[in-house]
């Protein structure tokens, strides 16, 4: 079974359409650039993707890398993948020129990026970290850290991680353990062990930069004591030639349910004395750095849901069309040919379920794309202040929803294959174990509903979420216009004001008893999703109406795309947001059966 890559009118559509990706050739960074430039930048990476990510999805899972004690041993189409990643631009893309870059807008690198994920999810992890790591560097290195590590690592040559979780803490950085001991030459030793390491370890590229959190000795308890330090796998001479390995080792592979091409490590920092670490930035402020990488990876993440889930529907539905089965239960003669399995009812209402959640995913991931954009291009401070504190407000919802729905979505994809859904044969079952690690990476929904209730939308007088409440206002008004998307304009401005009386609730237990007032702060995330999700879907539906009210006659392609975008924005209002009625029911109500359950009673 060969499953297309995404699909490319969507695609088009989101840029270009959704979001004004063309009007970035109006800033100055951009305007030696086309639409032109950006097309063909995408069509490599399709067809990388397609010739060198996908051909090997399936056998980097049966296959999964191994490690013999001295070197991790992976399936050689991994590498070649990479080369050809790196080899096209890629790593460097969104550098300046004068930095070895092409200069790209970060909208186009990430769509870019979403055709590797959709091709090979676990060998595209390489390069996203490694993107991260250096863009880590380049925003808080020294400029000498700049010129050692990030030329080869746009190169390829080498590749990045990220080292902060630890065996005993999981996502409590607060009380990490690694540790760093200052030397004379203003470099430290580092101590410890990390666990869950995604690239740990591999053999596709000759160094592996790993970004780690550590606590220097004496500082403060707590992350306020936490630095970022580099910790090469090999160290690098000041002529760029490679050194002597560093005091970094392999304890072991660990073996997941998905994503098995990513090597997940665990790794020893200092068994020999110590390893090496440079210090990034000021001391004790690791964590804030850090988080430039976090939420980066957050996105990704979710763009990777997105992408997996799109896979799984994709899949779902050209099996649906070709499968013969059954008749309707209006036809009562046995005979009679059998149908499609896409014109049953309930095969239909899976199929547009999963519509609704993989193109609002989509769609979700790169809108917060295009505002890491516009808070660092838009045309005035004012814009781009207001497009990162909209980016910071959302991005738990932009990690969080696509990484539960999207998930929907591939269990629905199964249930559409039936029999052939869980067996190895078809992809949707490997589409499936690689996406239900989502929803634990970069943070579990518990995490990002805690964020997001406890920090994200009271920050600075909820001044975000005033931001929110504002776009979210304009999107309904231009609904209004139109009889085919008014009521659904309505509707989610009925919920948004739902939402904001909630806010009123549930903000002053906060500050009263916060264990209590954030007990169910994992509901809240749903129910601010949903209603994300849902201005995301009419935004859609709003262009999708206007195309279809112009004068001049669509082709017949483009009335169906419209049709589709139209009829997934009713089913996703009319279906999915309703259910935040009980939800806001039981928080407003600050239920406490879950936080009143005692651990005796187990």
């Amino acid at each position: 079974m060969t499953v297309q890559l995404l699909n490319a009118r969507d695609m088009d559509f989101l840029l270009y359409e959704f979001l004004d990706t063309e009007g970035l050739l109006q800033r100055p960074r951009y305007c030696e650039h086309s639409r032109e430039v950006f097309d063909a930048t995408l069509e490599t990476a399709k067809t990388i993707a397609e010739k060198y990510f996908a051909n090997h999805n399936h056998k980097g899972d049966e296959q999964e890398p191994t490690f013999d004690g001295e070197r991790v041993q992976m399936i050689p189409e991994t590498k070649e993948a990479w080369d050809h990643f790196a080899d096209a631009g890629f790593l460097a893309a969104h550098y300046d020129f004068e930095d070895g870059g092409m200069q790209l807008p970060e909208i186009i690198l990430r769509a870019a990026m979403a055709y590797f994920s959709a091709a090979n999810t676990a060998t595209a992890g390489y390069p996203c970290l490694s993107l991260g790591a250096a863009n880590l560097i380049q925003s808080f290195g020294s400029d000498e850290q700049k010129a050692k590590f990030i030329p080869p690592m746009q190169e390829g040559r080498f590749a990045g991680t990220m080292a902060m979780t630890e065996p005993g803490q999981g996502s409590a950085l607060a009380d990490i353990t690694t540790k760093a001991v200052p030397q004379a030459d203003g470099s430290y030793l580092i101590t410890g062990q990390k666990m869950f390491i995604s690239g740990g370890d591999q053999s596709i590229t000759e160094n592996i930069i790993h970004m780690t959190l550590a606590k220097i000795e004496g500082a403060p308890a707590g992350v306020k004591g936490i630095s970022l330090f580099i910790v090469p796998k090999f160290l690098v001479n000041d002529d760029g030639s490679q050194g002597e390995r560093n005091d970094v080792a392999l304890a072991g592979l660990l073996h997941k349910m998905g994503f098995r091409n990513t090597t997940s490590t665990v790794l020893s920092f200092g068994e020999k004395g110590g390893a090496v670490g440079y210090l990034v930035g000021e001391p004790h402020k690791g964590l804030a750095y850090m988080f430039q990488m976090m939420n980066e990876a957050r996105i990704f993440v979710g763009s990777t849901a997105a992408v997996l889930g799109y896979q799984g529907f994709n899949a779902s539905l050209e099996y649906a069309r070709e499968r013969p089965q059954g008749r309707l239960p209006s036809n009562k003669d046995p005979e009679s040919k059998q149908i499609p399995i896409v014109q049953h009812a309930d095969v239909r209402r899976m199929l547009l379920a999963q519509k609704a959640y993989v193109e609002g995913s989509l769609a979700l991931c790169l809108y917060a794309s295009s505002l890491f954009e516009d808070s660092h291009t838009a045309d005035t401070p004012e814009a781009r202040q207001q497009a990162f504190m909209l980016l910071d407000l959302l991005t738990p919802i932009v990690k969080s929803w696509p990484s539960k729905y999207a998930l929907k979505a591939n269990d629905l994809a199964i249930q559409v294959l039936g029999g052939s859904g869980y067996i190895r044969e078809y992809p949707v079952e490997q589409y499936y174990r690689d996406n239900r690690l989502n929803p634990i990476h970069e943070g579990t929904e518990a995490i990002h509903g805690l964020d997001i209730l406890g920090r994200k939308v009271p920050m600075g007088n909820m001044a975000a979420y005033e931001l929110f409440v504002k776009a979210v206002e304009a999107t309904a008004a231009e609904a209004a216009a139109r009889e085919t998307t008014s009521e659904m304009g309505q509707s989610l401005l009925a919920a948004l004001g739902k939402l904001s009386r909630l806010n009123a609730v549930l903000l002053p237990m906060l500050a009263k008893d916060p264990d209590l007032g954030l007990a169910n702060a994992t509901l809240y995330l749903d129910v601010f999703g949903r209603i994300t999700a849902s201005w995301i879907w009419l935004q859609q539906a709003n262009i999708a109406a206007a195309k279809l009210a112009e004068e001049g006659a669509l082709s017949v392609d483009d009335a169906n795309f419209y049709q589709g975008k139209l009829q997934a924005a009713r089913y996703y209002l009319e279906w999915e947001l309703p259910e935040i009625d009980p939800q806001i029911a039981l928080l407003e109500s600050h239920n406490s059966v879950p936080f009143d359950m005692q651990d005796a009673w187990f």
